[in-house]
């Protein structure tokens, strides 16, 4: 069975390295989007089982991808993990209302999100 396939959207290149690193140690087949233009990008031309996605980046925000990848036929069924040092309830709670499958905060176990990222899209 092929890998499932992880997108990385993140403007903090440390955080991308680490978590490319973390997903493909544990089976995942890794894309890598440094801002919301590239991750848009990716996403028109590939499909993956999940976005880990951070909110806050230079052009567009995780919001807003979150809400292209839930309003596009052919990508809604993605599902959508929001990466954010944006803890406020009003913020998750938007995280989730985009539909959002997971809204993990800033800074997180990365034990942790192996452990949630399994439960939602499986391991190989």
């Amino acid at each position: 069975m092929a890998a499932q396939k992880v997108l990385i959207v993140d403007d903090d290149p440390y955080i991308l390295m680490s978590l490319e690193f973390l997903m493909k140690k544990n089976g995942y087949d890794v894309m890598i989007a440094r801002n919301g233009t590239e991750a848009l990008d990716l996403l028109g031309k590939q499909l993956p089982e999940l976005v880990l996605l951070d909110i806050m980046m230079p052009d567009v925000d995780g919001y807003e991808i979150c809400r292209h990848i839930k309003k596009t036929e052919k990508l809604k069924h993605i599902h959508v993990a929001f990466m954010s040092a944006k803890t406020k309830e009003a913020d998750i709670q938007k995280g989730y209302d985009l539909g959002a499958s997971l809204y993990i905060t800033k800074p997180f176990s990365t034990r942790e999100l192996i452990k949630q990222v399994k439960e939602l899209i499986g391991a190989k």
